[in-house]
């Protein structure tokens, strides 16, 4: 089975929205676009190209697609297996793309993926897609996060978790702290929540 693996940039109060440039998405007026970008350094260069050569197929939703589509062809040197990868794309609208190999999903979302993680093939990344992750969370489709936490508040924005997720349970796999203070994480499933008390 196929793991489907959330990756994001993520502020401290979970915002996902527009990491990479101020035209990324504004949407709702968000005026924080490229909030990541004084926090580049070696270390989260590394990690990062680590993550993206391992083998992989993309899961994103149409306005990710559509900001990756037109950038990616181009620049395969800074990310050489994003090309090749299958591009599965959550999306009522839109029914082809130049950027290929591409499978457009429209209908129930949630159970073509559940269907697409029974196939085999390399794990399935979702980057960005806000509205998509929520779909996923509420039908319990994410089996691991892995996550740039960002030293930053920006009380705005679209945001990792929505209402609705279900309550589920991580373990942290693997960590680093970056010099400027990102910390990159994965958080791997560990069963349901346990309570108890102190």
């Amino acid at each position: 089975m196929r793991k489907l693996i959330v990756l994001e940039h993520v502020s401290l109060d979970g915002v996902i929205q527009a990491p990479g440039g101020p035209d990324e998405d504004p949407s709702g007026g968000f005026a924080y676009g490229g909030w990541i970008a004084p926090y580049s350094d070696a270390m989260l260069g590394a990690a990062l190209r680590k993550q993206m050569n391992l083998p992989f197929d993309l899961l994103l939703g149409r306005k990710t697609f559509e900001i990756w589509a037109p950038y990616w062809p181009y620049h395969s040197d800074a990310w050489p297996g994003v090309n090749a990868a299958t591009k599965y794309v959550a999306s009522n609208t839109l029914k082809s793309s130049e950027w290929q190999p591409s499978v457009f999903l429209n209908g129930d979302i949630a159970e073509k993926v559940a269907q697409i993680k029974q196939q085999p093939g390399p794990d399935l990344n979702v980057w960005g897609s806000g509205n998509l992750i929520q779909t996923l969370l509420k039908h319990d489709l994410v089996d691991a996060f892995w996550l740039m936490i960002y030293p930053i508040t920006l009380g705005v924005g679209k945001r990792l978790f929505g209402d609705g997720a279900l309550p589920m349970a991580f373990k942290v796999t693997e960590s680093i702290v970056t010099p400027i203070g990102v910390i990159v994480v994965n958080y791997a499933r560990a069963g349901t929540v346990t309570t108890g008390s102190l």
